[in-house]
């Protein structure tokens, strides 16, 4: 299936931008159809069409497959065995997606955030334009923000929807300006601090024939917590719940009565295979996090919530407020997931259809690598490694085995541990800030170092697009005072509170640096403060430490509060120049190992 025609596809969005500015957001209660009602709808016309959902969230610019285990997913056997099923790529996602749409004469795609930020390098070092160009040639009709979208501020957000080539570094293409997203970015609950105003639209009708279907945006409200203070300047996020009621009310009154909330906010499933059925023993039993209070508190106008922010894949059926069956979902990560969903519309009520019978169980498929590749996305892969080549094809160091980073699902990954090795050797000398130990944020490793080779570089050669792949945000290094109790509390902060105790984010340690994770007891008590040590010596609560950490953690990023309190502080080099200054000191015949992940000692 081919793209539909750009001239064609902008005035669609620019008549639903004027539809969603009008209408304001969408709404439904679902009813149950009367007798007869499949043969009523007018002359030739059924009384309920099925509309195809498309969905997926977190792609995060990943336009190649992703390498090692961040690039399977996990699948369930029938003996309760799982299994690691390669996945990804957005030429084997475009191919998937398309064959999905064969047969459904009715089929929108929608997604629920974070389709650019944190990229790899392809991406990434293009200011995410290729994926915006790939997300079009995807067919897209809409998506959320989400926390990702700003990393670099609202005006490069701005410019992904609307185009133009990039204020500093210009056009990348030759004769070839950006011409922006051909689907519609919603950002309903963000808005300018001094206008009180949305800073994007809100909402998006999708309409095919008689059929319409309103869209309400949302990212987490917690976004300010997870990104940069310069990228959210100026803006306010609001209520996830309390901003998609209004706007479905407002729909409502416009006549649309179908209604999808696209969240980029998630849960956390008991299970990480996505074929677990989180409906197990009961209707979204299987399932923790944000988002289930969410769920159970939107109005019961909106008809399905598309998530996303966790990474996770589940479709759940969570009850809404009225007790209707509502489905749940979110499809993973990094485009190896897409979720299918049936909406069962009744012409007559302009409604989904929420009845038992008439809901439908989503389905998550799996973006496997043995369909055939999308010549288009070939096409486009090529280009744009073509620009990136003399740069990311550079060898920086040498590994002798994988090194898991985001695909690891332990607390300390020796990728992790491995970063904040690197910072601190780069930053331990006195003229570069004297730092003695280091501390970083889980969520800013972004892969795995894979050993197998990527291109023509060779197994265990570590080139600079993969180095960036890993630590894409380039953020600049600061080296702080922190008394010990400070850095008691920053780690009591990683297990509690409102940001991080319902979702722990353990920081990576550098070596020397040791304590006790209690993972059976709650709350900042999980932190056995005992055990926390440095070089052997416990932590004096009353000392001053050095401490290397990224400006985004410095600033109280990831809910780790305390760390604003910090003096004296000195800006060092980039995290990147950091971990590849590591690299470079490795070679052929002495390659890293990776670390044995054995600071963090952990009770469960």
């Amino acid at each position: 299936m081919s793209a539909t025609p750009q001239r064609h596809r902008r005035a669609r969005r620019l008549t639903f931008a004027a539809l969603a500015v009008t209408a304001g957001a969408g709404a439904m209660v679902a009813a149950a159809l009367p007798a007869g009602a499949a043969s009523g709808g007018g002359a030739g016309k059924s009384r309920t069409v099925d509309v195809q959902m498309l969905s997926f969230n977190d792609f995060h610019g990943t336009l190649e497959p992703p390498q090692g285990s961040s690039g399977n997913v996990t699948e369930r056997q029938a003996d309760g065995t799982t299994k690691a099923i390669p996945a990804g790529g957005v030429e084997y996602l475009a191919t998937s997606l398309r064959e999905a749409r064969k047969g459904h004469e009715y089929s929108v795609t929608a997604a629920a955030g974070d389709m650019i930020g944190g990229s790899p390098m392809l991406s990434g070092l293009f200011h995410d334009e290729p994926s915006i160009e790939a997300l079009n040639k995807l067919d897209l009709d809409v998506t959320s923000v989400g926390n990702h979208e700003f990393d670099e501020g609202r005006t490069e957000l701005r410019r992904m929807q609307y185009g133009g080539c990039h204020p500093v570094e210009g056009c990348f293409e030759y004769g070839k300006e950006f011409l922006g997203s051909e689907f519609q970015y919603l950002a309903a609950n963000v808005t300018d601090v001094k206008t009180k105003r949305p800073m994007m639209s809100p909402t998006f009708i999708w309409k095919k024939g008689d059929v319409k279907i309103g869209f309400i945006g949302v990212t987490l409200e917690g976004t300010p917590d997870v990104v940069t203070a310069e990228g959210v300047k100026g803006l306010k996020f609001g209520d996830e719940v309390e901003t998609i009621n209004k706007y479905a009310a407002e729909l409502n009154k416009q006549g649309v009565k179908s209604i999808v909330a696209l969240i980029h906010e998630g849960g956390l499933p008991a299970s990480g295979a996505y074929n677990y059925d989180c409906d197990v023993p009961g209707a979204g039993a299987g399932i923790s996090g944000a988002i289930v209070d969410i769920a159970k508190n939107v109005d019961p106008k909106v008809d399905a919530l598309v998530t996303g922010h966790t990474h996770q894949a589940y479709a759940c059926n969570i009850p809404d407020p009225a007790g209707n069956p509502r489905m749940v979902t979110s499809a993973a990560s990094y485009g190896r997931l897409f979720t299918e969903s049936t909406l069962k519309y009744d012409r007559q009520t302009k409604d989904i259809v929420r009845t038992a019978a008439g809901v439908s169980k989503p389905v998550q498929k799996v973006v496997t690598r043995d369909v055939p590749k999308a010549p288009d996305m070939t096409e486009l892969l090529g280009r744009w490694n073509a620009l990136a080549a003399p740069v990311a094809n550079r060898p920086m160091g040498y590994i002798s085995a994988d090194i898991p980073g985001r695909g690891s699902e332990s607390p300390e990954k020796p990728l992790g541990d491995l970063i904040a090795d690197a910072q601190l050797e780069a930053l331990a000398p006195a003229d570069k800030g004297g730092a003695q130990l280091a501390i970083m944020n889980p969520g800013g490793i972004r892969a795995d170092l894979a050993y197998k080779a990527a291109g023509a570089e060779g197994d265990g050669v570590v080139t600079y697009g993969e180095s960036y792949t890993v630590q894409p945000f380039t953020n600049m290094m600061n080296i702080v005072d922190l008394t010990g109790a400070q850095l008691i509390t920053a780690l009591q902060q990683q297990v509690s509170g409102t940001v991080n105790g319902p979702n722990p984010k353990i920081l990576q340690v550098s070596k020397g640096f040791t304590y006790t994770l209690d993972m059976t007891k709650t709350g900042a008590d999980r932190i056995v403060v005992d055990s926390v040590k440095l070089n052997g010596a416990a932590i004096d609560p009353a000392k001053t430490y050095r401490v290397a950490m990224n400006e985004f953690l410095a600033g109280g990023g990831d809910g780790f509060t305390v760390l604003k309190e910090h003096k004296n502080k000195l800006v060092g080099a980039s995290d990147l120049d950091c971990f590849n200054a590591y690299l470079g000191k490795s070679t052929a015949t002495s390659p890293i190992a990776p670390p044995a992940a054995d600071r963090i000692t952990v009770v469960k």
